[in-house]
């Protein structure tokens, strides 16, 4: 990077640089290499530092990010209504996967002995909380369960000091869906393996109405088919208040369990780590996002899991990660949750360049390629060892992309499938986003955003576009809160306030 304290450009062949100056720059204030401004630029946003022809290329991160849609002067504000879309990159004619397994993130410091104080679970998985979690096979039991889990967290949560809390793992499918349709698969295997999250100890227990498609028993992990299910339509209840009491008992056994689990420490090998961006502005790929990538490198260097996501925020860096991949299969499943996504998107009328909100262009980002390629900093420099369609869970330890759409919500619940036990979550816009079954860590990506939500931030990663503080030592102080927070020694901001987000399911499949 090359700041000059008013504007920073991201690498040396860049044609545009980022106003740093809090407020933006005015006509006629200088950026770098002298460039005069020729009309005011916000913070955050690009100023040009060479003239550009309709049509030339607007060059960031050393990559072309947009096309000029007129010619722009030098010291012109190159805003996201004067710049278009690129093509995609085709998938066809990918980088091949380079020699990378012997280098496993060479440039990070392996801490001796790191550990983190997690919950053991039979399976060989780690949690980081210790929660008995509620899951519904159909909506219509959701008004219940959570009644229920509101029930069992006055009346029965004081008597089990070592249960964290309940969690309804509630959702909109299975009534009136093509259950066996194509694409049917992601909202199960998505709906079963929450249930199975690290978080939750191994107990499950299923509510259930009793005339749904979506059958309470193939929620179940494979063994426990016959048991913790209970379907309101069940003829030994007889009204409310029998099936809330049904659901109390069932709970008790499960909360009994629970409370005999005891904190431990554990290597950090037994991390789940999800990465993920909401609310994204310019300086995300400068700040936050490159900071996650070193944290991600640490946590693979120690031999841990890190997941990140959103299809159409790296479908723009493809041929990064193919040249990344472990082998030429996770090359090929790279390639492989690309396309599908780009066939789901155009059969919605919809393509990658639909992804960028308005918040995003206020904050700086002139378009989904710009932004794909501050979002793709965040899985640092380590081999991708494996991909997994939506819904999937982890299978290796390293670096895995779990291909999720990029909304907030939805990208969580499936993070969560995969088995993620913490989540790291940028923003430079700001959101309150939380989920009740993981911790959230919330990064920003400037200084401004850090100081105007100071309780809703854990973390100023602002500092690094002035110099204040290195991208390194940004993700060592990182990595040292992730441990703490998988510890239970340290309480995120979100969750002193109590807020959560609803799970959201991904569904591409009919509804009948």
């Amino acid at each position: 990077m090359t700041p000059d304290g008013a504007t920073l450009r991201q690498h040396p062949d860049d044609n545009v640089a980022i106003v740093l100056a809090p407020g933006g720059l005015q006509a006629g204030a200088l950026a770098l290499d002298g460039t005069p401004l020729i009309e005011d630029v916000p913070f955050g946003h690009k100023v040009a530092l060479a003239d550009l022809p309709a049509g030339g290329a607007v060059t960031r991160y050393g990559v072309t990010i947009g096309l000029a849609t007129h010619a722009l002067g030098r010291g012109s504000w190159v805003s996201d209504d004067r710049v278009t879309l690129p093509p995609a990159p085709s998938l066809d004619r990918l980088p091949p996967p380079a020699i990378l397994a012997a280098r496993s993130s060479a440039a990070v410091r392996i801490r001796a002995g790191a550990t983190f104080d997690g919950y053991r679970n039979a399976d060989g998985s780690v949690g980081t909380r210790n929660l008995l979690g509620v899951t519904t096979s159909v909506p219509c039991v959701r008004g219940v369960v959570e009644h229920v889990t509101r029930r069992i967290e006055t009346d029965l949560l004081p008597r089990y000091p070592n249960v964290d809390g309940v969690v309804a793992l509630t959702h909109a499918y299975g009534c009136g869906v093509a259950i066996a349709a194509p694409d049917a698969d992601i909202p199960i295997r998505t709906i079963r393996n929450l249930a199975r999250n690290p978080n939750f100890g191994g107990e499950v227990m299923v509510i259930g109405l009793g005339c749904e498609k979506l059958v309470p028993e193939s929620l179940l992990p494979e063994g426990q088919e016959d048991a913790s299910v209970l379907r309101l339509q069940d003829t030994a209840f007889t009204g409310f208040q029998a099936m809330v009491d049904g659901m109390l008992k069932q709970a008790e056994g499960h909360l009994d369990r629970l409370n005999r689990r005891r904190r431990e420490p554990c290597p950090v090998s037994d991390l789940v780590v999800g990465l993920q961006c909401g609310g994204s502005d310019a300086f995300s790929g400068i700040t936050a996002n490159p900071a996650l990538g070193h944290v991600a490198d640490l946590i693979v260097a120690h031999g841990g899991s890190v997941l990140f996501s959103e299809v159409t925020e790296v479908r723009d860096a493809i041929p990064l990660l193919t040249a990344r991949a472990a082998d030429d299969a996770v090359a090929r499943a790279l390639a492989r949750e690309m396309a599908w996504y780009d066939a789901y998107l155009d059969k919605g009328g919809a393509d990658r360049g639909a992804n960028t909100s308005p918040g995003n262009k206020t904050g700086g980002l002139s378009g989904i390629v710009e932004k794909a390629m501050g979002s793709v900093a965040k899985s640092g420099s380590s081999p991708i060892v494996d991909v997994l369609a939506p819904g999937e869970r982890i299978r290796r330890k390293g670096l895995t992309f779990a291909a999720t759409p990029a909304s907030d919500f939805i990208c969580g619940t499936l993070q969560l499938a995969a088995g993620m036990t913490l989540h790291v979550f940028t923003t430079g816009r700001g959101t309150p986003y939380n989920l009740a079954a993981a911790p959230v860590i919330k990064v920003s990506s400037n200084s401004e955003i850090a100081a105007r939500w100071h309780d809703l931030i854990d973390l100023d990663a602002g500092r690094i576009a002035t110099g204040a503080v290195t991208v390194a030592a940004m993700g060592e102080a990182l990595f040292s809160l992730i441990l703490d927070v998988a510890s239970g020694r340290h309480t995120t901001a979100a969750d002193r306030l109590g807020l959560q987000n609803d799970l959201t399911v991904f569904n591409p499949a009919p509804v009948t």
